[in-house]
């Protein structure tokens, strides 16, 4: 089942908990791609797109309920760079939806009957730079020329009519600024989510500040954050909840760190799928996993919070 025939997923989410999926970029690599271009999973639209769908769909029999879009890395900058134009670029960014939605028809035919949704990622300007500084924040651009980069590929990705738009990793309040300003009049709902360090974004603003910025805008049916350690996590849900009144998004990874440098993830992890009660308490209602965590965590978040 899709959007055609399931609630929304802002009634989902009153109704009570949902589950996201888990890293689009392991679930690649642990299938033999070699992601260590640029253009990330991006790269896969356009070659390898079966490769994607299989993705998601691993996700949708795992227990997930929302597929996140492989566009995260997908810009019209970073594509230009590799020889593919304005046009095509679009294309590829449509279809990272269109996979997606394959990915839950399949699932349906698999078996599954729950209602799935699709949201299509808008990662954050660091994302396209491709040298980490998505977790650093602090570009040197204004919330202007932010919005500028930001709505092009926001309107391509909401005219594929995905369910909601995933606002995520986004480091610094300013650029969370910017995408409140670029989300205006799409006509799709969205969630934004914020990378973080405790208290703090990465780029060092409070979160108070920093979720404050969705708290009155009425495209935004979720706040929280994603890609951050799973310790960071009960205390941002508490404060995302408090100030703005919204159900919560958290997907943290596995804990371990991103070595930019070398393109590979260092330490160990620290994921507890125990942990999701705590987080539900707290206030999240959107709750999964990000860069480590594979179908196996997923399921097993889903069982933690009953919805399988």
């Amino acid at each position: 089942m899709t959007s055609t025939s399931s609630p929304s997923l802002a009634d989902a989410l009153a109704a009570g908990t949902v589950v996201l999926d888990g890293g689009m970029s392991n679930q690649l690599e642990a299938a033999g791609y070699d992601l260590s271009d640029e253009l990330w999973s991006a790269r896969l639209l356009a070659e390898r797109p079966e490769a994607v769908t299989e993705a998601h769909l691993a996700y949708f029999r795992a227990g997930a309920d929302v597929a996140i879009t492989a566009s995260y890395q997908a810009t019209f900058e970073g594509f230009a760079r590799r020889g593919i134009g304005h046009d095509d670029a679009a294309r590829l960014l449509a279809r990272s939806v269109d996979l997606a939605r394959e990915a839950a028809r399949r699932a349906g035919d698999a078996g599954v009957e729950r209602p799935l949704w699709v949201a299509a990622s808008v990662g954050p300007y660091g994302a396209m730079l491709a040298d980490g500084s998505e977790y650093r924040g602090r570009y040197g651009l204004s919330v202007a020329e932010l919005e500028r980069f930001h709505r092009p590929r926001m309107e391509v990705l909401a005219a594929a009519a995905p369910d909601a738009l995933a606002l995520e990793t986004v480091p610094d309040a300013d650029e969370g600024a910017a995408l409140m300003r670029a989300v205006r009049g799409l006509g799709v709902p969205a969630w934004l989510s914020y990378t973080v360090d405790g208290r703090h974004t990465r780029a060092g603003q409070p979160l108070e500040e920093a979720f404050g910025l969705a708290a009155d805008v009425p495209e935004v049916i979720a706040v929280g954050v994603n890609c951050c350690a799973p310790q960071d996590v009960e205390t941002a849900v508490e404060i995302a909840a408090r100030v703005t009144g919204k159900p919560v998004v958290v997907y943290p990874n596995s804990g371990e760190t991103w070595d930019a440098g070398a393109r590979a993830w260092t330490g160990h992890s620290r994921f507890a799928p125990e942990l999701v009660e705590t987080w539900r308490h707290a206030g999240a209602r959107l709750i999964g996993g990000c860069c480590r965590v594979g179908p196996e965590g997923i399921a097993s978040i889903a069982r933690a919070l009953g919805t399988v």
